[in-house]
């Protein structure tokens, strides 16, 4: 059951609050009385519930009296307080997590082979865009046909979004897209990628008609290659991410064919 105390008030302010409601305007010694808090506290008590506005005092009256705020009102003050903390909670995780980045910083990659795998639509995703935020040189997008699984409008938005802060910290993006993923990127996504990548002087984009999948290549040395259903080639079935040197070799050769033989692509004009 909601309480008081859920919206930060303390058991003796949340009992003292709910007397004066009860029995209307009191002195200090009558909702003492009334609440059970002991008379050591309820001065405190009654100036805490007053600094929030839950509390109206008669300073004019001998002894002072105390009345409530109406409960609507003294509820939305609660709540608006509640979330100028959060608000001042997450300024300060951003804080900390902004001056934990450099102490963080992954070590240099290992010699050898490595390889994880995300399964499901949302989990492959996710694992795109937190390989695309790793990047630090260059990330080298070929996009095919996406699965029907897939929102487009909503995923090409955070791929856009990835993009953009890989731009801004210095990477080069090249994305070489399947032309008919291209005719169907609908009019808002389109302006938004002409209007936030498109003068980047590090990003470029081409159409191709040739693309068989969906992988990217990471600094030259990270791969992540879409799996389709094997029983249902039209659906994706999983994400594999390779840390492999000779196969990120293979795979920057093929894109580098396939983005010879494409053509340069701009949503501004095909709108």
């Amino acid at each position: 059951m909601a309480s008081l105390r859920d919206l930060g008030l303390s058991e003796y302010e949340s009992r003292t609050y709910r007397a004066l409601l009860d029995n209307g305007p009191a002195t200090a010694k009558e909702l003492s009385s009334s609440s059970d808090v002991p008379m050591g506290r309820i001065y405190d008590v009654l100036n805490g519930l007053e600094g929030n506005g839950l509390v109206r005092s008669q300073a004019a009256s001998r002894p002072k009296k105390y009345i409530a705020v109406e409960p609507d009102t003294a509820l939305d003050r609660l709540v608006e307080a509640r979330k100028r903390e959060l608000d001042q909670q997450a300024e300060r995780y951003e804080a900390v997590a902004a001056e934990l980045v450099d102490d963080l910083d992954a070590a240099d990659p290992v010699d050898g082979q490595f390889w994880t795998a995300a399964v499901g639509p949302d989990e492959t995703v996710d694992l795109l865009l937190e390989r695309l935020s790793a990047a630090d040189e260059e990330i080298q997008h070929i996009a095919g046909f996406p699965s029907p699984q897939v929102d487009l409008s909503e995923v090409g938005l955070r791929v856009l979004e990835a993009f953009e802060a890989a731009l801004d910290r210095g990477v080069t993006v090249s994305a070489l897209i399947d032309v008919d993923l291209v005719e169907t990127v609908d009019d808002d996504l389109r302006r938004e990628y002409a209007t936030r990548l498109g003068d980047h002087e590090n990003y470029s984009s081409r159409a191709s008609a040739a693309i068989d999948g969906t992988f990217v290549l990471i600094d030259g040395e990270e791969v992540c290659v879409e799996v389709p259903n094997p029983l249902d080639t039209s659906e994706a079935f999983a994400l594999i991410d390779f840390k492999d040197a000779a196969f990120a070799d293979d795979v920057r050769t093929v894109f580098e064919e396939q983005w010879a033989d494409s053509t340069p692509l701009d949503f501004r004009t095909e709108e």
